[in-house]
């Protein structure tokens, strides 16, 4: 595949995107306008960034809103499967794509669009193949069950250009010891925005469980 002129860029802005979140919030929602209220709870507790998932029918209305409704939020789709979601993300107005795999066909799909997009990974071929199309940052996952911290720290010295999202099966306990790795821009989870708090309105606990990942991602090494 030859990339276009543009696509370089894309590949570098991707990696700053998770350096700059730090920890990236992975929100399922079941109405559109919850994903502004989550975006604005989110941004009040100093969380610059949240990944809406392709898991509803209201996922792509949610991303929609999130952008238009919370200025300087940097809104992505998850949970991208295939070309055509991808395609709907960037008409929905995503301002990156995370997969939590990637077919070869999905691969070079992400590569061409015009935004910034964090393939994911499980397998050293996959990240091998990822990285041959030019994809610097990759999202690991579920970075626990496949081998978390261990995992990553022995994949350090073969592949050390790329950098890793995990994501999966990690909370607020063990979210220092992912962002102390090297290789490690950002870290991805679900703990500050539960789905009973969602239904409950209660978004101010999003916001202060916001404000703790904030200062993890402060307290972390120079990455």
């Amino acid at each position: 595949m030859t990339a276009t002129p543009a696509v370089p860029t894309l590949f570098r802005q991707a990696t700053d995107l998770l350096r700059v979140a730090g920890i990236m919030p992975v929100v399922t929602v079941e109405r559109a306008e919850h994903g502004r209220a989550i975006a604005e709870a989110l941004a009040e507790g100093g969380l610059g960034a949240i990944e809406i998932t392709l898991r509803s029918e209201a996922a792509l209305a949610a991303i929609a809103a999130a952008k238009r409704d919370v200025p300087g939020m940097l809104v992505g789709a998850g949970t991208i499967l295939d070309p055509v979601q991808a395609r709907d993300a960037v008409s929905a107005g995503a301002d990156f794509i995370v997969t939590p795999g990637t077919t070869p066909a999905l691969a070079e799909a992400l590569a061409a669009l015009p935004i910034p997009c964090i393939p994911g990974a499980a397998t050293i071929s996959e990240m091998l193949a990822l990285a041959a199309l030019g994809f610097e940052s990759l999202k690991l996952f579920p970075a626990v069950p496949i081998g978390g911290l261990a995992l990553l720290k022995s994949i350090a010295g073969p592949l050390p250009s790329l950098r890793f999202c995990p994501t999966g099966g990690i909370d607020e306990a063990g979210a220092p010891a992912f962002l102390a790795l090297p290789n490690v821009v950002c870290v991805g989870g679900s703990w500050m925005v539960p789905k009973e708090w969602i239904a409950a309105g209660r978004f101010d606990a999003v916001t202060e469980s916001a404000a703790r990942a904030r200062a993890l991602v402060d307290a972390r090494p120079p990455v």
